[in-house]
């Protein structure tokens, strides 16, 4: 075999894809980087929330503790 028809062999050795085949393909290699992206855009969504301030039953807006009277 001479050098020049390795590179060949090689792309050809398992022969084309089904479709499903390629649909498996993307999906193993982009699935978790989409998972991974849902996952920061929820947890950033509940971290805001968080830190939104929370309305008491009387109407009144819960700011949090004042300046310096912080919990220990």
């Amino acid at each position: 075999m001479t050098p020049s028809i390795l590179p060949q062999l090689v792309a050809l050795h398992m022969g084309a894809l089904h479709p499903v085949e390629q649909l498996l393909v993307l999906l193993l290699a982009f699935g978790p980087f989409v998972v991974l992206g849902v996952l920061i855009a929820v947890r950033r969504g509940q971290d805001a929330a968080d830190e939104l301030p929370e309305e008491r039953p009387d109407g009144d807006v819960d700011q949090g503790p004042a300046e310096g009277q912080l919990d220990r």
